[in-house]
């Protein structure tokens, strides 16, 4: 095994994670009639989209690592916001750690579409931020499309989110 650590990738995963969870703050002040709205173009509503997208995590994370959690989140199950929170966040903080440690990660058997490849692991990790990208986005229109002004999620806003008192950005 390398002692390399992707630090870069890894950063990608920890704006993912500061994303999911800065969407889901702000999706705590809507109110169930908001939550459950839709736009169409959209997954569907944005309590179905979040959940969906916090068990897309969870599966990437089970390829990526062979390991899956008891309480991993289940195809047509839609999960409270408290709950969502500690799925993002437990899913989150470990795509960031095998974002650090890929280079040690083999080809991962992918059936999909009545297909089956061996990808690299690089492969999947594409897949989880564009994936999450994709769905934040159409949470943020459904947002948007009932007058509200949705949050700021691109890199630049988390470079402002976490730079220090003089100006300089220390991670």
């Amino acid at each position: 095994m390398s002692d390399v650590t992707n630090e870069p990738l890894a950063d990608l995963f920890r704006h993912n994670l500061w994303a999911n969870l800065l969407l889901l703050d702000s999706c705590e002040a809507l109110t169930d009639a908001q939550l459950d709205a839709t736009v169409h173009g959209t997954y569907g509503a944005i309590r179905t989209t979040l959940t969906h997208l916090a068990g897309s995590e969870e599966s990437y994370l089970a390829r990526l690592t062979g390991e899956r959690t008891a309480d991993a989140i289940q195809a047509e199950q839609v999960l409270e916001l408290a709950d969502l929170r500690t799925h993002l966040r437990r899913s989150g903080e470990a795509l960031i750690e095998v974002a650090r440690r890929v280079d040690t990660i083999g080809s991962i058997r992918v059936a999909w579409g009545g297909n089956v490849w061996q990808v690299p692991p690089g492969i999947i990790l594409t897949q989880a931020i564009n994936h999450a990208t994709e769905h934040r986005t159409q949470i943020n229109t459904i947002i948007t499309q009932q007058g509200i002004e949705p949050p700021d999620l691109d890199g630049w806003a988390y470079v402002v989110a976490y730079r220090s008192v003089d100006g300089v950005v220390g991670w």
